[in-house]
């Protein structure tokens, strides 16, 4: 695979809630690769964020592509994954740390912020998976 484009979303019901990760993978030429979804549990929303980068950088990754490109809808998680913005929950720190060192290991992968308009499909993943823990 030469490049691939990985969507991840996250999202907790109630906040802290029930609380689900979700993602599409796909070529560039727009043919979805993977998809994947992850009922986490209680869990708060910026977790549940996290954890969705974290497993589709996992399951990217497998696919060796020579350039990745993540696309999120939460902020928060790509500033503080590049390092923008301080991580000052204590909580979200392992996840962050895991990232940048995902991120050092593997030149190849961009993390880009995005309308969550735009991150429809990878929330959809999110939604269905919560509805059907629910």
């Amino acid at each position: 695979m030469t490049e691939l484009f990985l969507y991840t979303d996250g999202g907790s019901r109630n906040n802290p809630g029930p609380a689900a990760t979700g993602g599409v993978l796909k070529d560039s030429k727009g043919k979805i690769i993977e998809k994947f979804a992850t009922f986490l549990g209680v869990a708060t929303n910026n977790v549940a964020e996290y954890k969705a980068l974290i497993e589709g950088l996992e399951i990217a990754l497998k696919h060796k592509p020579k350039k990745l490109t993540c696309y999120l809808d939460s902020q928060l998680v790509v500033e503080q994954s590049l390092g923008h913005w301080k991580s000052k929950n204590a909580d979200l720190r392992p996840f962050v740390m895991q990232i940048q060192k995902t991120l050092c290991e593997h030149p190849e992968i961009t993390l880009k912020h995005i309308p969550r308009a735009k991150n429809y499909e990878a929330d959809q993943m999110v939604n269905r998976e919560l509805d059907s823990q629910l």
